[in-house]
């Protein structure tokens, strides 16, 4: 396969881990250390939408309770049993189950809380422009001219890094 070729497919299960287990700054970056992703995307070229196979180790979480502005989030839950966690409630997700989170709604996440695994594809659009607020955190991340996520605290104070 020349350089410049995409693959038609790939074992998604090969695909190596995300080098960086979170963009969050610390405190947050350390409540990550369960989670791993394989950012399915990338070596077919997509760059209209996001698509990772996450793993959640029990005890771990799949982000920061949060919502995005612009941006939509849809997961599909693989493997083992998984808590969805919202501002409102908390919902047993088994595998066959999906949830879908449009730009605005509700601040979501997911929570292992069992003694195995859970594994689960998670796919969102890349809206330019996007902010992600944390409403159980001092946090606030907006996306910079190039789509990298700026963190800083709800006031506007940058993180030390």
């Amino acid at each position: 396969m020349s350089e410049n070729k995409k693959p038609l497919y790939l074992n998604a299960k090969e695909i190596p881990l995300r080098e960086k287990p979170s963009n969050y700054p610390e405190p947050f970056f350390s409540r990550m250390k369960s989670r791993e992703k394989r950012i399915l995307g990338e070596p077919f070229g997509l760059t209209n939408f996001g698509v990772n196979l996450t793993r959640l180790k029990p005890g771990g979480i799949s982000a920061l309770l949060h919502r995005h502005t612009k941006q939509d989030e849809f997961i599909y839950i693989l493997e083992g049993t998984a808590t969805l966690k919202t501002e409102f409630e908390k919902v047993i997700l088994k595998g066959g189950m999906c949830s879908g989170f449009p730009a605005n709604g509700v601040a979501h996440q997911l929570l292992n809380e069992t003694d195995e695994d859970v594994v689960y594809l998670e796919i969102g659009d890349r809206t330019k422009g996007d902010t992600a607020t944390y409403p159980n955190d001092d946090l606030k991340a907006e996306q910079d001219s190039n789509g990298n996520w700026i963190f800083t605290h709800k006031n506007g104070t940058p993180y030390n890094e």
